[in-house]
């Protein structure tokens, strides 16, 4: 009898880690730590970072509607957001992931764009806002960065 109640009760445990387990959704490697990184401080010094396993917090606001191969995540701060990209069919994002709040761990990254690049991408934006563009303008180059993501956890409120 007591080898019984033993069994069930073990049971009944399995049943229950399972159930909190079923409630998140894990997407590429997941996510191995605990200690996350504030958003808002990473974009304040974005150098600081480069090369380092970086773990956040946020909703995701914004995803790849095509390949499903990035997210845009909200800060702590009101109109920031970091992206984390991956590579293309290694991790998928479903569409139905934007508004969920997601930890996102990866390496972050800075990608430097030539001169050449940084004036398409200064006229693209100027055309979508409606604005003049001077190429003369722009002398400095434009650097991109985001996490090279390797997991994401989506976290259930």
């Amino acid at each position: 009898m007591r080898n019984v109640s033993i069994l069930l009760v073990s049971i009944m445990i399995l049943l229950l880690a399972g159930t909190a387990m079923a409630d998140q959704k894990v997407y590429g490697k997941g996510v191995s730590g605990k200690e996350l990184n504030v958003i808002s401080e990473i974009l304040a010094d974005p150098d600081v970072f480069i090369g380092q396993t970086v773990r956040v917090k946020g909703i995701a606001v914004a995803g790849c509607a095509h390949r499903g191969c990035w997210l845009n995540i909200a800060s702590d701060k009101e109109g920031q957001t970091i992206r984390l990209q991956v590579k293309d069919g290694e991790i998928v994002f479903p569409p139905e992931i934007i508004g969920e709040t997601v930890i996102a761990e990866g390496v972050w990254t800075a990608n430097q764009y030539t001169l050449e690049q940084t004036k398409a991408m200064c006229a693209a934006e100027a055309r979508k806002e409606g604005k003049e563009y001077n190429p003369e303008e722009v002398i400095t180059c434009k650097t991109a960065y985001q996490i090279s993501g390797t997991g994401v956890l989506v976290v259930k409120k």
